[in-house]
Formats: structure tokens, sequence, C-alpha cells
């Protein structure tokens, strides 16, 4: 035998060389992003193009996205036009076959119960309302059970050797979030049929879930900043009503916001609908651990 490498280095050198890469998984959002994480596990890498505290609808291009869509095994997406603003134009100039086709790409809103379907022709003048129903469907945490899922399922697809190890690591997920869902249950439960002010249409699926209901929105139309008209109705509203809480993404103005909440007594709370919004929110489960505690203490002796 030729003097060189132990005989032991040698062959493990040639079970690294054969072991095959990580998938890479490029999602465009941050929840998506946790959600692939927790399936894929150690055979797999993320990265997600928009930010938690960045509003999904407007992401500014970089040269950064279409190098990590050109390496892309799987492309991840809300859908329901949430990323039509911006997505399209990157996957133009990606040009990567993989995430082209239905084999690298997984719309993960054909997987969830998906609320506010228009039943009438949806035009301009009804603001930034989108067609296709209603795209932040991930604020409900039966969704991201169903998106965890779609994700197991496409991975096994394209990864037939990890599909024990996505299902065993499907299988933990479901069983912390059921889990979790417990917890929430019992710290929500008590405010069932508390009335909210939202600024944008982000949360219905939350608000189903925990039995909470908007009354009112900041915006007059989706995408419309308010009018100081509108701006009197909230305001009257909340009075009305006595709203307790307003709710605001962390991406909007809160200058009007706060001043509702001024004039109506209400306690306006910055919620974070995205993983990364601020550093403790850093998985999926993050997401309402924080906004509920918020709640929680927004609404005070409220029981």
């Amino acid at each position: 035998m030729k003097k060189g490498l132990p005989f032991g280095l040698v062959l493990f050198g040639l079970a690294m060389t054969g072991a095959a890469a990580p998938l890479r998984i490029v999602t465009t959002t941050t929840d998506l992003a946790s959600l692939a994480t927790l399936v894929g596990g150690s055979r797999v890498t993320v990265s997600s193009i928009c930010k938690g505290y960045q509003d999904p609808h407007f992401v500014e291009s970089k040269p950064s996205y279409l190098l990590e869509l050109r390496r892309a095994d799987l492309l991840i997406a809300i859908g329901l036009e949430l990323e039509v603003g911006w997505l399209p134009p990157l996957l133009q100039q990606a040009r990567n076959p993989k995430i082209l086709s239905s084999g690298g790409y997984l719309d993960a809103s054909s997987s969830a119960n998906i609320l506010e379907r228009p039943t009438e022709q949806v035009t301009r003048a009804m603001g930034d309302v989108h067609p296709f129903g209603n795209p932040h469907y991930w604020l409900d945490p039966e969704n991201g059970r169903a998106i965890a899922r779609a994700i197991a399922q496409k991975l096994s697809n394209i990864d037939p050797p990890g599909k024990a190890s996505y299902d065993e690591n499907l299988a933990r997920f479901e069983a912390n979030l059921t889990t979790k869902e417990k917890e929430w249950a019992g710290r929500m439960d008590p405010f069932a049929g508390t009335e909210v002010i939202t600024y944008h249409n982000s949360w219905p699926n939350f608000l189903k879930y925990f039995k909470l209901k908007a009354v009112g929105y900041i915006e007059p139309k989706p995408g419309i900043p308010p009018s100081p008209s509108h701006t009197l109705e909230v305001i009257n509203l909340g009075l009305a009503r006595k709203v307790p809480v307003i709710l605001v993404e962390p991406y909007f103005d809160t200058k009007t916001p706060a001043f509702i909440a001024s004039k109506t007594g209400g306690k306006l709370l910055i919620f974070y609908p995205s993983v990364g919004g601020t550093p403790e929110i850093a998985d999926y489960f993050s997401v309402f651990d924080h906004d509920i505690e918020l709640f929680v203490k927004g609404m005070g002796a409220r029981k």
C-alpha cells in the first residue's frame, strides 16, 4: 500500500464525498422558513427572502435574493398573490428550472383553510383585496399544521431517502403544536368574543381561531391610508362598542392608531405576524406565544 492518508481517513473521506448535500430551501417568509426548518431538520438549509419585520406585500429586490433562488432545490411561497408584486420578476431573473416547475415549488396556501374568498369580481376600487382569499392564513395554528404536512410530503418526494426523518420531525412538530394549542387556549378562552380594531386586515385567521372579532379597520380599504374622516369614524366606533384593544403590525406608522387609542381608551398593541419580527420571536410557536402574552396583558383585568 502506497504511503498517504491513513486507511480510516480515506474511508471517512469517501463517505463524506458520497454524502448527500442538504437540500437548499428558499421561502418567501420567515414563517414558512421556520416550518421548513422544523420539518427538514439537518437534511435541509433554509433561507427566507422577506424578513419578519417587513411587510410581505412589499419586498425590495436584492442581488442576494437572486443568488439564493438560483441555487434553490425548493421554493415555498405563501401564494394567493401575496408576493405578486415582487416574486415573479425575481423568478424570471433567477432562471432556475427546478423552482419554476411543480417539482421544486410549493404553494403553501394549497393545503390551508383560506378565509375571505371574494364572491364578487375584485376591482381596484376595493383597495388591495386579494382575489383568491386572505393570504395571512399561517396565523391559524391548524394551518401551520397543514403547511408542515405539505412540506414533509414535498421533501419526501424530492428526497425519498429522507422520508423517515421528515416524518419523525413532522410528528414531533405536531405533538409540540398540540401541547401549545392547549396552553394558548387556556390563556385566550377567557377573552372569547372580545371585539378588536386592527390596522390592516391581517388577522382573520388568528381572530377566528381564538374566538375574537374585528369590528373595524384603521385602513378604510386594504392598503389605503386612513383619512381624517375615516379616523373619526373609527374613534366613534371604538367609543360606542368600548373596544378594549387596537392591533397594529410593526411596519405601519403608529401615529393614527395611537391617536385613536388615546381617544377611545383602547390599548394599542403592536402585534407581530411573523417569525423574526422581534428577536424573541425565534420560531413559529413564538409568534403565538408573543402575541398572546401581549394580548392578555393588554386586556388587563378584563376576564
